[in-house]
């Protein structure tokens, strides 16, 4: 009796030991692969822009609602505590803090390489979309090294090198119209781009390799009638990058900018920033709907800094009335040393969360990118 006891009990053991064994083996297996990486930028987007969205959608809900993880970040740079967007975009896209101005380089000037250049190096397919310069601070922390942000010929330069599937934004004069009288548009052509000279060109390009610089400087605000040019760059970026990995057999990263939620919160322009997060909210909706379709996505939602230092406060204090209304105050017209918000959607959301810094976010994207 007590030996059959003994290997009643080792029998169980070791079936719970195999049954373990198995479950470890089969949850490592299934585990979700990080494939497909988009990255979104409110540039200046504070605590209170989605807020403030939400509340002049009348509490419709927005895309940013769908966000599956939030979390809080620190923005500051190597040398103040308030960052600027070349310092910030540095952190967000290399994962290293620098000097405010500098862009691509660590704060002892040393070289230093984004996300987007690291996923080319593994094989995969990239892509920029902004609705600003392509050689602006944040877009050209992606791609470029400069000591000063407002090195513009210099950063340009740095474009064709990239490999960059994708490439939609402003800025053609940085190439164009030079004090040295190259044509960088030339080394695109030279090495197979389509090159589209307006928004409505994308429409028939549904693979390879595609730039389009849509404006001399900075596409048009959207109150100056830029309409839907950033969600519709975005989904024609998705489609061309969807497209190419098909035929490569690869993965994506791509980061697109709301590039002008920042001009208007520098302006205090209450109506200009309703706009622009309306606008970049319909690209948050474009890329979670992708990453429901397309398991192995993540889309991480973020900001470089906060611009404006814009609160919300009620238009009276007797908080005993029914509705008594909201005004936007702003305490800036320029940066602040906020918090900024991130939101995490699809594949591997659950990386993220709490309070963190904004080279945490490159650093988790890095760490993803090289399990690819």
């Amino acid at each position: 009796m007590k030996t059959k006891n003994i290997f009643n009990a080792l029998l169980s053991l070791t079936i719970a030991f195999f049954a373990f064994t198995l479950v470890g083996c089969q949850t490592k297996e299934n585990e979700a692969k990080v494939k497909n990486i988009i990255m979104l930028i409110g540039d200046g987007m504070g605590p209170t822009h989605i807020p403030s969205l939400m509340l002049e959608e009348q509490y419709v809900p927005t895309n940013f609602q769908r966000a599956k993880r939030a979390a809080f970040v620190t923005t500051y740079s190597s040398n103040n505590r308030v960052t600027d967007s070349a310092a910030a975009g540095t952190a967000l896209a290399c994962g290293e803090k620098t000097n405010n101005s500098v862009i691509g380089l660590n704060a002892q000037g040393d070289t230093i390489y984004s996300n987007l250049t690291l996923a080319k190096s593994l094989g995969l397919a990239t892509a920029l979309v902004v609705s600003c310069d392509i050689t602006h601070a944040t877009p050209a922390a992606f791609y470029a090294h400069a000591t000063h942000r407002e090195e513009r010929e210099s950063i340009a330069t740095w474009l064709p090198k990239s490999g960059a599937d994708v490439i939609f934004g402003g800025g053609l004069s940085a190439f164009t119209q030079r004090s040295d009288n190259a044509n960088l548009m030339e080394e695109f052509s030279n090495n197979n781009y389509i090159i589209a000279s307006t928004i409505n060109e994308i429409d028939s390009i549904k693979e390879g390799k595609v730039i389009g610089l849509f404006a001399e400087k900075h596409l048009p605000s959207m109150i100056n009638g830029r309409d839907d040019a950033l969600p519709k760059a975005t989904a024609k970026a998705l489609e061309i990058l969807t497209n190419n990995c098909k035929e490569k057999g690869c993965g994506f990263f791509m980061m697109v900018e709301g590039s002008q939620i920042d001009f208007e919160s520098h302006a205090n322009n209450a109506k200009g920033i309703y706009a622009e997060m309306k606008d970049f909210d319909a690209v948050v909706g474009i890329a979670f709907d992708y990453a429901d379709t397309h398991p192995g996505t993540l889309v991480v939602v973020c900001a470089d800094h906060d611009t404006g230092g814009m609160s919300i406060p009620s238009c009276k204090t007797d908080f005993t009335l029914g509705e008594s209304g909201v005004e936007y105050n702003f305490g800036s017209t320029s940066h602040t040393a906020t918090m900024t918000p991130a939101l995490f959607y699809g594949t591997g959301a659950d990386s993220f969360g709490a309070i963190i810094d904004n080279t945490d976010i490159a650093k988790k994207i890095r760490e993803l990118l090289d399990k690819n």
